[in-house]
């Protein structure tokens, strides 16, 4: 079974994707850039900024699946540039202090809206 979830604590999806899919005990969300959710623009032009605009996405957008940020299971990050990722890495640590989910990290030529990061989570439910 599979099931969709849309929130009004996330960013609307700018494509043909949904925010997140609940399916099998897991929410598997679509990656998420530094959108607010209320104006749809890119919040922050430094990494720090962005960084914690999207896992404040991706809380939302789990907790609005049932889950939340600790069940987290897997993250894959993507960088604008490899030079951020000490920045990145110190807003991360603060939504995943203990026993942080298994995580990819990769540099990426360009991101959607020219965002500097971009993230998504897998979860239990």
């Amino acid at each position: 079974m599979r099931e969709i979830v849309a929130t009004e604590h996330g960013p609307k999806a700018i494509g043909p994707y949904s925010q997140a899919i609940k399916a099998n005990g897991f929410v598997f969300t679509a990656g998420q850039v530094a959108l607010d959710p209320a104006t749809g623009v890119i919040v922050g032009s430094e990494i720090k900024a962005q960084t914690e605009r999207v896992l404040e996405n991706l809380k939302g957008i789990v907790e609005a699946a049932g889950s939340s940020l600790h069940k987290a299971v897997k993250t894959t990050v993507y960088l604008k540039s490899m030079d951020d990722f000490a920045a990145m890495n110190e807003v991360y640590a603060r939504y995943f202090p203990s026993a942080p989910p298994g995580r990819t990290t990769v540099e990426v030529a360009r991101l959607p809206k020219d965002a500097l990061v971009e993230i998504d989570v897998v979860a239990l439910l």
